[in-house]
């Protein structure tokens, strides 16, 4: 990896909030640092004027960030521009790029036109199709400048393709801290009854919890994670366990101490949950989709069924395989390190904000 070079990433998703986008260039970050660059996150938190998100109180929306965003950018004059969101930060700095005509690299993490579609279907249902169409030519738009864009999977970019996505991709799973995420003992769910089934994530719409919520199950269901939907969702099945977010250690200590992890998302790109689950050393039932189906490539690693989400659970509970054998298949292809020279390889491809000679 090419040392000393400046990068700046434009995130409308970033600390204190809990994402698989925060930690993505948390630990991309990390690594790119030990590896002798400078990186520069520009985040809502930057920013005085912000307000909370409709529907998710927890992520902030700036407001008016051009004027302040580009003098941020011009104190940092990097040499590498990558804007990782579509909200309001992304938009500006897009603008920004297209006004000093940079070069520039997007990453497409989120679902935008489902989680939209989504929302609209609950509400006004009438308007379903219409909202997807919209979201999905905004989403279009917003990458159609980039010089490159990153997805996470193979099925991500045919999909993306088929929606008449015509920016340049570069395939970048993402990866797990594997000090942190391994085999180890069960340290908790001692008065559960067995098999305790996890999920971890966004309690949300989005991500379908309702399915495994519901499923036919008869050990126990435990839920990490916090969101809008998590007190109705909790009054609904008493039954399961609500613990709220977990970090680091804590976290690790739940995926070790359960039996399966579930993933009923159908929108998630990739789901940095379920590489942390199988470094655990958990087997992975979902559905069979973009992300899981990228991820979960072996039987030993779990089970996807179509729409079957309780005959996926079943049969990843008595997956071959062992813990170990599921870690050491994570360590081969998701560490950080091997992940955070790819990204910077994409970077140097697509090339910096503007190429040698042109001032």
């Amino acid at each position: 990896m090419t040392e000393g070079a400046k990068i700046l990433i434009v995130t409308d998703a970033w600390h204190p909030q809990i994402n698989g986008v925060v930690r993505t260039y948390e630990h991309l970050s990390a690594e790119l640092e030990k590896a002798g660059h400078t990186i520069r996150v520009i985040g809502p938190g930057d920013f005085p004027l912000r307000m909370p998100m409709p529907g998710y109180r927890e992520i902030d929306l700036t407001l008016f960030p051009a004027g302040r965003l580009r003098r941020l950018i011009a104190s940092h004059a990097p040499d590498y521009l990558h804007i990782a969101t579509e909200g309001p930060l992304g938009w500006a700095a897009r603008r920004e790029a297209d006004r000093q005509d940079w070069r520039w690299s997007s990453a497409y993490h989120t679902q935008f036109p489902a989680y939209v579609s989504g929302r609209v279907a609950r509400y006004l249902p009438g308007l379903t199709e219409k909202s997807h169409i919209w979201a999905t030519d905004f989403i279009r738009r917003f990458h159609h400048e980039a010089d490159g864009m990153v997805v996470t999977t193979p099925s991500l970019e045919a999909e993306l393709k088929a929606l008449a996505f015509q920016t340049p991709m570069y395939a970048l799973p993402r990866g797990v801290r594997l000090e942190t995420f391994s085999p180890g003992p069960a340290t908790l769910f001692a008065d559960l009854p067995r098999p305790v089934a996890l999920y971890v994530g966004r309690v949300a719409i989005e991500k379908n919890l309702e399915d495994f919520l519901a499923m036919p199950w008869t050990g126990s269901k435990v839920i990490v994670g916090e969101g809008p939907e998590k007190a109705a969702l909790a009054r609904r099945y008493p039954q399961a366990r609500f613990v709220g977010t977990k970090t680091g250690d804590d976290l690790a200590a739940h995926y070790r101490s359960a039996d399966l992890f579930v993933f009923p998302s159908k929108t998630d790109t990739f789901g940095i949950v379920l590489v942390e689950a199988l470094a655990c050393g958990l087997p992975v039932a979902a559905y069979d989709v973009t992300g899981p189906r990228d991820i979960i490539t072996r039987p030993d690693l779990g089970a996807l069924e179509r729409n079957d989400l309780a005959a996926a659970a079943k049969k990843a509970l008595t997956a071959p395989g062992t813990k170990e054998s599921r870690f050491a298949h994570v360590q081969d292809l998701y560490g950080w390190p091997a992940i955070a020279e790819r990204f910077m390889a994409v970077l140097q491809e697509i090339g910096p904000v503007r190429p040698p000679g042109i001032n």
